[in-house]
């Protein structure tokens, strides 16, 4: 396997950490927001990985044992909404009740530092196949 192959894993891996970055971002940036383009209030999203298997020619020596990381959707949480009581919101209905987005500020910076760790884990093996190739260039001299 050449170092091609793991630096294209590696990116795999940065580009998707970051795809989960910014949609944690959104959802914190949204955590309030009332009404969307679609009326109702702010969904929270999520990112949905997949593996998706590298080819090259040493899968077929091991079959399926190389898989990139790719995003695969970004869907909304089902879950409901949060009702809130606040009489002198612009969007309460004749009750005085607000439907908020149903986005979690402490679970979207939980998932924010899972992200940032994952995202320093791949540059760390990042940074070792680097490190590799450069010892394999020292080799030749």
């Amino acid at each position: 396997m050449d170092f091609s192959t793991n630096f294209k894993i590696c990116g795999s891996g940065l580009a998707a950490q970051r795809a989960k970055m910014d949609v944690v971002s959104s959802n914190l940036a949204n955590a309030g927001t009332t009404k969307t383009e679609e009326g109702g209030p702010y969904r929270r999203k999520m990112v949905v990985l997949k593996a998706e298997p590298v080819r090259e020619r040493f899968d077929r020596t091991l079959k399926d044992a190389l898989a990139e990381v790719k995003v695969d959707q970004v869907t909304e949480d089902p879950t409901p909404m949060r009702s809130v009581y606040d009489p002198a919101h612009p969007d309460a209905d004749e009750k005085g009740f607000v439907l908020m987005p149903n986005v979690n500020a402490i679970q979207e910076m939980a998932d924010m530092i899972n992200v940032g760790r994952n995202y320093e884990a791949v540059v760390t093996a990042f940074d070792a196949v680097k490190s590799m190739a450069l010892k394999t260039l020292e080799i030749g001299k």
